[in-house]
């Protein structure tokens, strides 16, 4: 095993130089709180090494934003600064790659009215459409990874010494990412030719629906005409190319927004604005959802789906096989970055432009009428499971095997 210095560098290497894929010359900003300091800095040091030619530093902290939450008056909480939208732009538009860094406490928000959670989030997300549009059409690189606390290893690993949980959530990170590999950049790059195989192998297959069925879930999805499948990865405006997520295991597209019906059942809890949903599920009539139960944060269910009109339908839909190096610690991280890549998954929200053909050039109207989602919010939910089978319906009505308990039949 190599030493943890080394495949801490090698981390830090992988999101700037795969995640991100920095240039030289070019700018980076990295936005990240305060208890990944050791992360970032070896980041920033590597994307100097390479030729950078800055690297911004926006740095947050979990205890700070509950404060705002808990003190400020509910008409305070839709403020969000203007400044800090224009200063992401500006950024974007001089071809700043962003990396975010994931480093959290997946309970710091027990306790606080989801009310005043949704109020804040909406502010922010409403505010940021601006600077979005660079992501969601990928005119900017960016990347999203994720750094260990003590709060986040506490909950995945309840039943180790509370000295040993960090390291161990340090290892299944590791894992996860592939950096225990010999060469991880060479081998991650390997890795996204395998993903987009399997998206091309779908694109020439072109399902008019997919139909999934599991304990709890009986539910149809029919895609957009021209719709594409894609893996975790894009080209930015440069020509460059990056993978937002690391780790990722998917390929996905977004669905039409208006032919889905049937019910689906989550597969693992989701956190979401600081709460855990737990055991939750959905019913669906031609697209939208109608019905939702939750055994555990249902009003917190209810302020995701509530968001706008948008977040009642699906913005994608993602493959994601059972036996993965995520799926395989058998670990729930209580994270959307890590949990999306162990299971497929769905999510509320906006749909992607890339994922329907031409849609980079069309207008937010022209994507709805070809059945994009327009939404203010994009949140994964997980339904994949060991019994998860999905078929795929052709124009003259075929049933073809995609997935057979839980992993890829092809």
């Amino acid at each position: 095993m190599k030493p943890f210095q080394q495949r801490l560098e090698q981390y830090a290497a992988l999101a700037v130089e795969v995640g991100v894929n920095v240039q030289p010359g070019q700018q980076l900003c990295i936005i990240s709180p305060i208890s990944a300091a050791e992360f970032v800095r070896a980041a920033v040091k590597r994307a100097y090494e390479i030729g950078a030619k800055y690297v911004q530093v926006d740095w947050s902290d979990e205890e700070v934003s509950r404060s705002r939450l808990e003190l400020v008056s509910e008409e305070t909480l839709s403020y969000f600064p203007t400044w800090l939208t224009d200063s992401r732009v500006k950024m974007a538009e001089e071809g700043t790659a962003f990396l975010h860094v994931v480093a959290e406490n997946p309970d710091i928000l027990q306790g606080v009215d989801p009310k005043r959670i949704a109020l804040s989030t909406k502010a922010q997300q409403t505010a940021m459409q601006p600077f979005r549009r660079f992501t969601l059409n990928n005119i900017c690189a960016w990347s999203i990874v994720a750094y260990p606390t003590q709060p986040w290893a506490n909950k995945v690993f309840p039943e180790l010494a509370e000295n040993d949980r960090v390291n161990a959530l340090w290892e299944a990170f590791f894992a996860a990412a592939r950096v225990n590999e010999e060469n991880p950049i060479e081998h991650w790059r390997e890795h996204a030719a395998t993903l987009s195989a399997k998206a091309k192998w779908l694109n020439e297959k072109k399902y008019k629906e997919l139909k999934y069925r599991a304990p709890g879930t009986d539910l149809t999805i029919g895609l957009t005409d021209g719709h594409l499948w894609t893996r975790a990865g894009g080209t930015n405006a440069a020509g460059t190319a990056f993978i937002p997520n690391i780790p990722t295991e998917e390929v996905f597209t977004s669905p039409h927004r208006d032919k889905i019906n049937g019910t689906v059942s989550s597969s693992k809890p989701l956190n979401y604005g600081g709460k855990l949903i737990e055991n939750f599920s959905f019913t669906f009539k031609d697209g939208r959802i109608v019905d939702y139960s939750a055994e555990k944060e249902y009003d917190t269910l209810k302020q995701l789906v509530e968001t706008d009109d948008g977040s009642h339908y699906l913005g994608e839909i993602a493959l994601v096989p059972h036996r993965s190096p995520i799926s395989d610690t058998n670990l729930i991280f209580y994270n959307t970055l890590f949990d999306e890549n162990a299971a497929c998954h769905l999510a509320i929200g906006f749909g992607f432009p890339f994922c329907i053909e031409g849609g980079l050039a069309m207008s937010k109207e022209q994507l709805g009428d070809k059945g994009i989602n327009h939404s203010l919010t994009h949140i994964d939910f997980m339904i994949g499971r060991a019994d998860l089978d999905i078929d795929g319906i052709t124009e003259d009505g075929t049933v073809e095997p995609i997935f057979r308990n839980g992993n890829w039949a092809v």
